[in-house]
């Protein structure tokens, strides 16, 4: 694995909450740098029968980027937009990309991102698709 591997206290108990009120503790925290890291992460989790956390701004208030198993944090080196087709109106982003991010690449083409959430300058889109979000037009513009 390329990325970083923690299981020592202060990284996990970085990874314990997100903004709901609940408390966790996770087994570890994996940082993957790429697809083959979260495959060779995936691949140890599922031999030794250890629940996997994706994990993306932390910003879920019903506590969903929280559990014991292993967080995946994509926060850290995943965070890029690997495409964008104007003409298409699609992207192809990495997990761990920030909203925020992928609006202001889409609006030099005069696009953006439909879903709206309040935390939109920190929220990433993997965990946005993870959570359903929405914000507060998503009766016009329709949920993650």
């Amino acid at each position: 694995m390329r990325g970083e591997v923690s299981f020592d206290a202060a990284s996990r108990a970085l990874a314990t909450m997100d903004a709901s009120n609940y408390r966790r503790v996770p087994l570890g925290v994996v940082a993957p740098r790429d697809a083959d890291d979260v495959a060779a992460a995936l691949a140890v989790c599922r031999a030794r029968s250890v629940p996997v956390v994706p994990r993306g701004g932390g910003t879920s208030i019903a506590g969903q980027a929280t559990g014991v198993g292993v967080v995946l944090d994509f926060t850290r080196h995943m965070r890029e937009i690997v495409a964008l087709d104007p003409e298409a109106r699609t992207a192809v982003v990495q997990p761990g990309v920030v909203l925020d991010d992928l609006r202001a690449a889409a609006g030099a083409h005069g696009l953006t991102f439909g879903p709206d959430p309040s935390t939109h300058s920190r929220c990433t889109l993997g965990g946005m698709i993870g959570n359903n979000s929405c914000g507060s037009h998503s009766v016009a513009w329709g949920t993650t």
